[in-house]
């Protein structure tokens, strides 16, 4: 008789529950989008970390309504640096920069 497994679909959403779980989990998903040059990868970590939070809360403390904020962090969006900045700040975390390594004598 053989055992059969089953596994519920990855819901990241269940694991970002403090400001600095959403902080470590967008920085990652920055680095990735940079790497890989898609800016839609960066955009989907925002939306995933807002629903972890609740879309209404995020939109609130952001001052924009909920359908401007799925289609600010909808696939292919453009979304303007003012609005990410405060759905950013709604979350509880801020953007950060730092040098970029240089290979060779620099």
């Amino acid at each position: 008789m053989t055992k059969t497994t089953t596994t519920a679909p990855f819901d990241p959403t269940r694991y970002l529950k403090t400001e600095a779980d959403i902080a470590v989990y967008l920085e990652v998903a920055a680095e990735e989008a940079i790497e890989a040059g898609d800016n839609d990868i960066l955009l989907q970590a925002i939306n995933t970390a807002a629903k972890a939070r609740g879309i209404m809360q995020v939109a609130k403390e952001a001052g924009v309504s909920r359908e401007s904020l799925y289609k600010s962090l909808a696939p292919n969006a453009k979304p303007r640096f003012e609005t990410i900045a405060k759905v950013l700040h709604a979350l509880g975390v801020q953007m950060t920069f730092t040098p970029i390594k240089q290979t060779g004598g620099q």
